[in-house]
């Protein structure tokens, strides 16, 4: 896959990992690259995200998103996050990344995996 490969040419080690799930991946799918794209232009970041290949389970596929420690760097610093609720760094990206996804049409579920 095409993000696979981004992955392993640009080097960086990724962080923090989110699960993505939904019942419709194929329309998700292109609705999450495209709003991770939008968000590495605003953030003025190359190859800070990787698409990881999905799975399915009880009638919904999940699939992993890793988010480049730049591209969390710049979020963190922009005030991007600013009303993202959380008590944690980690909780307040995952709800600042699902509100950000949805707010570009996107209905995928997420949940923080990994974070560090």
């Amino acid at each position: 896959m095409w993000d696979l490969q981004r992955q392993e040419k640009s080097g960086q080690t990724l962080n923090p990992l989110f699960q993505l799930s939904t019942r419709s991946y194929e329309q998700e799918f292109l609705l999450v690259k495209q709003a991770l794209s939008d968000l590495e232009n605003e953030c003025n970041v190359k190859n800070g995200y990787v698409i990881e290949e999905p799975f399915e389970k009880f009638g919904w596929t999940f699939f992993n998103i890793q988010i480049s420690n730049g591209l969390v760097d710049i979020i963190e610093k922009s005030g991007m996050m600013k009303g993202a609720l959380g008590y944690r760094i980690g909780e307040q990206l995952t709800n600042f990344i699902g509100h950000y996804l949805e707010s570009k049409g996107s209905n995928v579920r997420i949940k923080k995996i990994n974070y560090g």
